[in-house]
């Protein structure tokens, strides 16, 4: 077997959980595996705590709004192209739009995985997807103009890392940082400061206050934020590895957050999931999991009513828990392991940059 070497740019915590199984199984392959990445939110400490080697072409993050937003592209495309100058891979996979513009510069194949619709991503739908050799998105996806150069597979990018043949849930995790006896709901903030998420909106200081009041009514309440907590929510923050949270979530009553990574992630272990947010009823992998499954509610952050209304509903109800695991074993028996596909995916776009590569020598 040819040794090839793939590249994966990675932007966010989300994106290292959706190729960590990739990576593993490429490296027992025997095949060479950069990671280059940028610093955001917990994704150095994920990938640190993975013992992941990695090139930090953004060390300091980027600063917020617009003008921060171009420099650090530039900033990400001028080291990637650097790199794949000196020392050029056979294929490059992530969600950036760097490896599409450098791969199409230096003629490298790039896979663009994205499972937002082009009408939520309107402006790096434009400027990346006539660059990238293919983008590769749930069925549920609709990339419009683009759909001729989609990739599509039965599944969801959190079922990379959620299928239960790459999960499982474990109690003694809970048990090291609270009492797995004891019913708990998280709540999860977003920073809600992407290029798309200009002038999204989510839950304000009232209505947080509000629903905790609620939950606690069944049970604990943790909270996980990317943004600053006011310090009267502080003491329902929970510290915790960002590699245990998704056994955190499984357990949970309940998950209800503004933000849309986590409501799949929820629905894709068969948590019942609520998102307050003006992104509610836009985006098509929710809105399959919300009306086909059942696994989740979008609620605008003008309905708060709604949103409490539901949230006491759901924890209420002494059959909720059993309800969404039967309506998650229904989802997974749709759709496939994803790293699997991901895997045969790099597998053929390798071989065939390394055959053609043979060929031109």
């Amino acid at each position: 077997m040819q040794t090839r070497h793939f590249l994966f740019f990675l932007g966010h915590p989300a994106h290292y959980h959706l190729f960590r199984f990739t990576m593993e199984e490429l490296r027992l392959q025997g095949h060479r595996v950069t990671v280059m990445i940028k610093s955001k939110d917990i994704l150095v400490d994920l990938l640190d705590a993975a013992g992941i080697k990695y090139i930090n072409v953004l060390p300091l993050g980027r600063r917020d709004g617009i003008l921060g937003i171009v420099e650090g592209i530039v900033k990400k495309a001028k080291s990637l192209n650097h790199f794949c100058k000196n020392d050029r891979p056979d294929l490059m996979l992530g969600t950036s739009a760097e490896i599409a513009w450098i791969g199409k510069l230096q003629k490298i194949p790039s896979l663009v995985f994205n499972e937002d619709d082009v009408d939520i991503v309107k402006t790096f739908a434009r400027i990346v997807y006539p660059f990238a050799t293919h983008i590769v998105s749930p069925e549920a996806t609709d990339n419009k103009r683009w759909k001729s150069k989609t990739i599509t597979y039965p599944g969801y990018q959190k079922l990379a890392y959620l299928h239960p043949n790459r999960f499982s849930p474990n109690k003694e995790i809970l048990d090291s940082y609270f009492s797995s006896n004891r019913p708990y709901s998280i709540l999860r903030f977003a920073k809600l400061n992407a290029h798309h998420d200009i002038g999204a909106q989510g839950f304000n200081s009232d209505i947080v206050r509000e629903t905790i009041r609620i939950m606690k009514q069944y049970g604990d309440v943790y909270i996980t934020s990317e943004r600053e907590l006011e310090a009267e929510f502080e003491q329902y923050r929970l510290q915790i590895n960002p590699l245990d949270i998704h056994h955190v979530i499984f357990y949970a009553q309940l998950y209800a957050g503004d933000s849309q990574s986590m409501a799949v992630e929820a629905a894709m272990l068969g948590t019942p999931s609520v998102r307050f947010s003006s992104f509610s009823g836009k985006i098509r992998v929710l809105e399959e999991l919300e009306h086909t499954y059942k696994l989740t509610f979008g609620i605008l952050p003008s309905e708060s009513e709604k949103l409490y209304s539901i949230i006491n509903e759901l924890l209420s109800n002494p059959t909720t828990a059993t309800t969404f695991k039967e309506r998650r074993d229904i989802m997974l028996s749709k759709m496939i392991d994803v790293t699997s596909f991901i895997l045969e995916l790099a597998s053929q776009f390798g071989r065939a940059q390394k055959l053609a590569k043979t060929k031109s020598d």
